[in-house]
């Protein structure tokens, strides 16, 4: 196959559905290809799998926080504890980038390595490249890819600069993973990210006193910022040791009990909404430019038309949009 020539995902998208571990690699290495035809087969594939809803029943949950906060630790103890009740889990962990190679640093090695072995688990590590945020560009469809196959689905960022903000647009449950001693309070009461999570972890409680200091000021600054009032949900303030095992069937519990509130109060096909929105107004703006945009009427323009999209998914949407500027470049 010639390197630029569009692939045929009909077959790709059969093993997909039918849960065939190759295939899911294959997805996730097309939805992060950056040449052009790759490109558009990757948004084929994706709207391919937006059609099927039993692609879509994975919950969706971001771990994140600052670095040393022992996320990767605390997220091996809970998809442990997930894999007891034969749980399917896939996993995405955003790594720094080689400035020279683009490729991820930390990589599958380091991060989750014991958990990654067993069947039920796919690991996916992937580089932040040029994004201040530390989210990678293929994050959103790879998360895609990965909730067609499993339960659950976990966005492990590297925790730098806004990626709370980008992957609170990413995920159904937001888990922020606080480490004693570190200052991440005023830090993030400044940033104003204490409004993104729905659960926040004090990890390493067995610090001891250091540990119960830290969720003290955590749980001053939330009663300030009264973060997810208005949705119904009031987030609550946990304790964990990773290293002991401790506090993780918590964390499980709270999940889950936000997946449910999430899905009855509406706020769940709100914010998946919201992403998809979020999507096509980056993926457009940041491939065209603010001239492409402007020739399918400007971004303003995306919510309707992502409305009225039928069983056309944002990837859908973003495919034909894509093609209509192009065509408009062409002068056609």
């Amino acid at each position: 196959m010639k390197p630029d020539k569009p692939l045929d995902v009909a077959p790709l998208l059969e093993r997909l559905l039918a849960g065939d571990r190759t295939a899911i690699a294959e997805a996730l290495n097309l939805v992060d290809d950056q040449r052009s035809a790759q490109r558009e087969s990757a948004l084929e594939l994706l709207d391919g799998l937006a059609i099927h809803k039993e692609a879509q029943r994975a919950h969706v949950v971001g771990f994140t926080g600052a670095p040393g906060a022992g996320k990767s630790s605390l997220l091996n103890a809970l998809v442990e504890t997930l894999r007891e009740h034969s749980l399917r889990i896939g996993i995405i962990a955003v790594d720094p980038s080689s400035q020279r190679s683009g490729g991820a640093l930390l990589g599958d090695r380091m991060r989750l390595s014991a958990s990654a072995r067993e069947a039920g688990i796919f690991l996916r590590s992937m580089a932040a490249r040029d994004r201040l945020g530390g989210l990678a560009d293929a994050t959103r469809a790879s998360t895609a890819v990965l909730s067609a196959g499993f339960d659950w689905v976990f966005i492990e960022t590297v925790g730098i600069g806004q990626s709370e903000c980008e992957v609170a647009q990413l995920v159904d449950t937001l888990v922020f993973v606080a480490q004693p001693g570190a200052g991440d309070t005023l830090q993030f009461m400044k940033a104003g990210i204490l409004e993104l999570p729905d659960i926040f972890v004090v990890n390493k409680s067995d610090t001891g006193a250091e540990a119960e200091r830290t969720r003290s000021e955590l749980g001053g600054a939330l009663q300030l910022a009264e973060a997810q009032a208005a949705a119904g949900w009031t987030p609550p303030l946990l304790s964990a040791s990773a290293r002991d095992r401790v506090g993780i069937d918590e964390i499980q519990t709270q999940i889950e009990a936000h997946r449910q509130h999430s899905r009855e109060s509406g706020e769940f096909a709100r914010r998946r909404e919201a992403g998809q929105l979020a999507f096509a107004t980056e993926s457009l703006s940041r491939r065209y430019g603010e001239w492409g945009l402007a020739q399918i009427g400007g971004a303003g323009t995306l919510s309707g038309r992502l409305e009225q999209a039928g069983e056309r998914s944002a990837f859908g949407v973003v495919l034909d949009l894509g093609r209509e500027i192009e065509n408009a470049l062409r002068g056609k």
